[in-house]
Formats: structure tokens, C-alpha cells, sequence
């Protein structure tokens, strides 16, 4: 992470980060480990217990992130764009996939950096959810998911240097991954619950990897493709034709306020 990120992330910060970016992975990655007789092969258990554990993480995460990168500034900055994102969302979710969510998160990482885009993404779903009474086991892994898109689009390169085309171009093309790897990794939370045994598609506990693996890459393209083309059109769309006012007017937003730590330190920036 660059250090002249408008919302720089300290070292305790960019640690926790990590850990919760590996607690997260294990979250979404357990059907390949889990045995045949685990508690978390029960349908009714995996997903409340381990979006209760994804819940705890984000919570610490977002304590630590305030205790020393986001400043009154900042955090009225995200509260800003997460409203704007909490709006869009059931606006345009539900119809062929559409979501432009997405916009405001990778636009607001690439110019505040990864900790603010980590942050921003749980927001916006957070507050997308209490908005839509979307509240459920399932929102911590999409805030989860959705903090991994603000975190992905804030460590780009060319943030200080790329302008215009060029960096408008690099948001499309992450955008566009970004849009088909959010709609994977939340395939992967639920999967192993939403088919019975014996379809070719299930999830069986216990079995080798490589063949739950081939099972879940053809329930993803047999149940989801089509929604995960549509958000991927929405976002790279958007991006490209709001991206250039949007990221001006963000810098722009950025350098007049000049952002500082909430709590002078002498831990020093890494993002």
C-alpha cells in the first residue's frame, strides 16, 4: 500500500486487515475442508455460526480502522458514500443481475485506499441492508465480499500517477472481475445448502476437493452466470461513464479536506 493514500491505513491496521481477510477466506472456503461428520456440514449451522464469527471480525476491523486511520472527516466521507451506495442498491438489485453499488465502492477505494475501501464496502451493504430489511445470516459474508472489492480497487496501481483513459480503463477491467468474483465467493457461502444430494451439482462433505470443486464451478455457471454478466455490464458501464467526474470530484473532496489520523501516532502509514 502506498503511503500518500488520502486515508492511509497504519501498520495495526494493515494487520488487521489480514487477519480478517483470512478469517474471511476460511468462512467462504470451508465446504472444501470440511469432513463428512463436522457440526458444520448441517445445513441449519454453518451459516449463522460462521456469519457470527465474519460479524466479529468486521466489527473488530472497523474498530481498529477508526482508532487510527479515519478522522472526523473521513468518517463523515464514508458515511456520505455509503448512504449513496445504500440508496443505489434496491434501486437497481433484482432485475437481470443490475447493481450499481459496485461504482461507488471502487471509485471511493481508488481514491481514499484500501483501508477506506475495506470500510466502505461492509458499510454500503450494511446500510443497504437495514434500508431493505435484508438482514440475515447472509450479510456478513456480502459485507464481507463487498470489502474485498473496496480493498482490491484501493491497492491498484497508478493512484497517484494514472489519470483519464488509462486509470478509467483499469477500473472497468477490475470492475468487471470484481463483479463476476463478488457473485463466486458468495456462490461458494451457500452452495453447499441450497441443493439436495445427488443433482451433480451438490456440495458433499467430506469428498475430495478437486471434485467439489468441478461441482461448484458447474452450479456457478448453471444457476448464476446470467446474474453475474449483468452486474459485471452495470459496473464496467458505470464506471466508465461516471468515473472521470466522480474521481476528480472525489480528489478534489480529498485534498480541500485534508484527512488525518484520528489520533496522532507514531505508528507510521502504510496505505
Amino acid at each position: 500500500m502506498r503511503a500518500s493514500s488520502l486515508v492511509p491505513v497504519g501498520r495495526r491496521s494493515a494487520v488487521a486487515l489480514l487477519l480478517a481477510s483470512a478469517a474471511g477466506a476460511l468462512a467462504f472456503l470451508w465446504p472444501l475442508v470440511v469432513g463428512a461428520g463436522s457440526p458444520l456440514a448441517q445445513a441449519t449451522l454453518a451459516p449463522v455460526v460462521l456469519g457470527g464469527v465474519l460479524g466479529a471480525v468486521l466489527l473488530l476491523l472497523h474498530l481498529v480502522l477508526a482508532d487510527g486511520g479515519l478522522d472526523v472527516k473521513a468518517v463523515a466521507l464514508l458515511g456520505l458514500l455509503s448512504a449513496v451506495g445504500a440508496v443505489l442498491r434496491p434501486l437497481s438489485a433484482g432485475t437481470a443481475g443490475i447493481e450499481l453499488v459496485f461504482i461507488v465502492i471502487i471509485l471511493g477505494a481508488r481514491v481514499l485506499g484500501p483501508g477506506f475501501g475495506f470500510a466502505l464496502g461492509s458499510t454500503t451493504l450494511f446500510t443497504s441492508a437495514l434500508l431493505t430489511g435484508g438482514v440475515g445470516p447472509w450479510l456478513p459474508y456480502q459485507m464481507l465480499a463487498a470489502s474485498w472489492v473496496g480493498l482490491g480497487a484501493g491497492l491498484l496501481p497508478g493512484r497517484d500517477r494514472w489519470r483519464g483513459a488509462r486509470e478509467v480503463v483499469l477500473l472497468v477491467g477490475y470492475g468487471t472481475v470484481a463483479a463476476f468474483g463478488y457473485g463466486l465467493v458468495m456462490n461458494m457461502a451457500f452452495w453447499p445448502f441450497q441443493l439436495g444430494g445427488g443433482t451433480g451439482l451438490s456440495f458433499v462433505a467430506g469428498d475430495a476437493v478437486a471434485d467439489n470443486l468441478r461441482r461448484f464451478v458447474l452450479y456457478d455457471l448453471a444457476t448464476s452466470l446470467g446474474w453475474d454478466l449483468g452486474r459485471a455490464v452495470t459496473t464496467a458501464t458505470g464506471l466508465l461513464l461516471l468515473g472521470a467526474p466522480v474521481l476528480s470530484a472525489l480528489r478534489r473532496t480529498g485534498t480541500t479536506a485534508h484527512f488525518a489520523p484520528a489520533r496522532s501516532t507514531s505508528t507510521p502509514a502504510v496505505g
